[in-house]
Order: structure tokens, then sequence, then C-alpha cells
């Protein structure tokens, strides 16, 4: 098992995750929705098997999974010592008491961070390098809420208490600092609303499930998200 260490034995490892996958039906679920996700999301993937041998996000997420289940029974310092070994194995830095629901894509994966208040929706697509942060050393309810079917390009930061509404999209290279809008394109540091912010441009196709960068419906008029 590659998050195996002298600290984590096989033997160790393979019980807890067993022992937790066969008591709990949605982890299965998501389990199998994410593997669906990543088939029908990514062109790079030529095979369930493929996904599960050698994905790096996929592996990840359910790695995740079963560490937060471990944070909600208050085993804690376990949780946190799986989250270490994702970590270093993985480069994916994800908080086991952050929530995600099924049908998650993490692309490339590498460098992503998620926070120990965040919480994602189903049907989320993230690209590598992304940051769902905070803005300080506030304490309490201070990470990003992701909406369902949103899209996260590459190298993106968002940061603080902040919602992305369901089937938004937010460009590669973006910080956002304020909500986004459902159904609306975020882009830029610090992030614009295409469209402008008094009436944006509404996206009408789930853009995690189209998995399109682009913005094809450009417009002159734009505004600063914050």
């Amino acid at each position: 098992m590659k998050l195996s260490n002298s600290n984590l034995q096989t033997s160790t490892l393979s019980e807890i995750f067993l022992g937790i996958l066969n008591e709990d039906e949605e982890i299965k679920k998501s389990i199998r929705l994410d593997l669906m996700a990543v088939k029908e999301r990514d062109p790079a993937c030529i095979s369930y098997v493929h996904c599960i041998l050698n994905f790096k996000g996929f592996l990840a997420i359910q790695t995740h999974r079963i560490a937060q289940k471990l944070w909600s029974q208050d085993r804690k310092t376990l949780a946190l010592l799986i989250q270490n070994r994702v970590s270093e194995i993985f480069g994916v830095d994800i908080h086991p008491a952050a929530k995600i629901g099924h049908g998650i894509l993490l692309d490339h994966a590498t460098g992503v961070v998620v926070g120990e208040t965040s919480v994602i929706g189903n049907n989320v697509s993230i690209l590598h390098n992304v940051t769902l942060g905070g803005t300080g050393n506030v304490c309490g309810d201070r990470h990003p809420k992701i909406g369902d079917g949103v899209l996260i390009g590459a190298c993106t930061s968002i940061l603080g208490n902040v919602k992305i509404g369901e089937g938004a999209k937010i460009g590669a290279g973006s910080v956002v600092l304020k909500d986004v809008p459902a159904r609306t394109t975020a882009v830029g540091n610090p992030a614009r609303l295409l469209g402008g912010k008094k009436n944006p441009s509404k996206l009408d196709k789930i853009p995690s499930f189209t998995m399109d960068h682009t913005y094809s419906f450009l417009s002159d008029s734009h505004d600063y998200v914050v």
C-alpha cells in the first residue's frame, strides 16, 4: 500500500480502511460516483482500473473519506496521521474535517489544499494547485463553500468563508475573495465576473461536466467580484 510506512503498517491500514468501508454505504457510493466522474470527464483515463491504480487525485479523495470518518469518530490523531501521509505521497493536503460530496474529480491533483471548514458539493471538478483556504489566522468557520457542479481551474485560490454558487466556473489563476453567484464565470486576480457584476453572463451547461475552461461568451462589460 502506497501510504504505509513504519508508523502505519500495511496490515493496520487495511484493517482501518476495510472496517470503515464495510460499515459505511455512503462512502462506497461516493467512491463509485467518483470513479465514474474521472472516467467520464478526464480523457486521459483509459479505464476504471487505470484510475484505481494510478490516479492520485482519485486515491487522495478516497483516503480523505476514510480520514473524515475517523475524524467524525473522534479518532483525530489517526485521521491526521493519514492526512499527513496523503500529503507526502500524493501532494494533496485535505484536512480530515473538510466535507466533500460525491462525483468529485481532482484532475492532476498536485498541490491541492483544502482547509478544515471547507465544504465541497457534489459533482465538482478541481484542477491542480488549487487552494481552498483562509484569509489569516482567524478561527471558526473560515473556509470556502463550493456548490454542486462547480469547475475550479488550475492555480486558483479561493480564500475565506465565501460561497461559490452551484454551476459556477472559476478561471485558471484566479484569486477569489467574495461570493460568486450560481452559473456565472469569475476570472482574474482579483476575480471578475464575466459580463459584469450587475448582469453577469450565465452558463447554460454544468461546467464541471463539460470541463470547458474557455470563455466563449466574453463581453466588453465586466466588473470585480470584490
